[in-house]
């Protein structure tokens, strides 16, 4: 009985709004990839194929934009809850909510716990005793913050052509149409295979890493994998 008490303990990981938030990128994410990639490959015959079920490359266009602008969204929300938080939190200091112990920025932990991890692999070592964030869900952190602001302003350059060129030369629509299209083939197979693997794919997850979802995991599993949290 006991035992059944102790391993039904949960450990609340992410808030409602952090999930909710979450749910909305990956929807937000793979229209764009699904419609990005119907129009970067218009040439080959499976893009046709999408591009028809989704109403063509005009609706194809409106669903990119429609989630490009949910994304943006997203991504202010988050700005404005970070901004609750250290409010709420941390006292109204920009100094504690980015440096703190639940800080998201890379230190010298991180690349402790890289170098461990390497040596973990090849049974050079222990597994290091990660904490609240891993270095890899920092990379996975901040690459959406690098994906607003190259693929996102290259977006907007590309959907308003006329008013960006009334302060910018013509020319950079060009390099703004490149950078924008190689930026998110990089993201959709950065996604698609490191982040996957990194969150469901691991044999300690597979088939899927629920905790994003419900909020939750068991006192066991936060012991294993946050040692130092724990």
């Amino acid at each position: 009985m006991e035992g059944s008490r102790r391993h039904a303990l949960q450990y609340q990981r992410f808030t409602r709004l952090d999930r909710t938030l979450h749910i909305g990128m990956i929807v937000s994410f793979i229209s764009l990839a699904l419609t990005g990639m119907t129009l970067k490959f218009s040439y080959t015959a499976w893009a046709a194929f999408l591009a028809r079920r989704l109403g063509g490359y005009e609706g194809a266009g409106f669903i990119h934009r429609s989630a490009a602008l949910l994304m943006f969204g997203l991504f202010v929300v988050h700005l404005w809850d970070l901004n609750r938080k250290r409010i709420k939190e941390h006292g109204g200091s920009i100094l504690k909510l980015v440096f703190g112990p639940a800080s998201m920025l890379f230190n010298k932990r991180d690349l402790l716990e890289f170098i461990g991890t390497l040596k973990w692999f090849v049974g050079a070592g222990p597994r290091p005793r990660y904490g609240r964030w891993t270095y890899w869900e920092k990379f996975d952190y901040f690459a959406v913050f690098w994906g607003i602001f190259i693929i996102g302003s290259t977006g907007l350059m590309l959907w308003f052509p006329v008013l960006f060129t009334t302060v910018l030369p013509g020319w950079l629509i060009n390099v703004a149409t490149i950078i924008h299209s190689d930026e998110a083939l990089l993201a959709t197979g950065f996604i698609f295979t490191v982040h996957f693997f990194n969150t469901h794919l691991r044999p300690e997850k597979f088939p899927m890493d629920t905790v994003v979802f419900t909020g939750r995991m068991s006192v066991a599993e936060f012991k294993r994998d946050k040692p130092a949290e724990y």
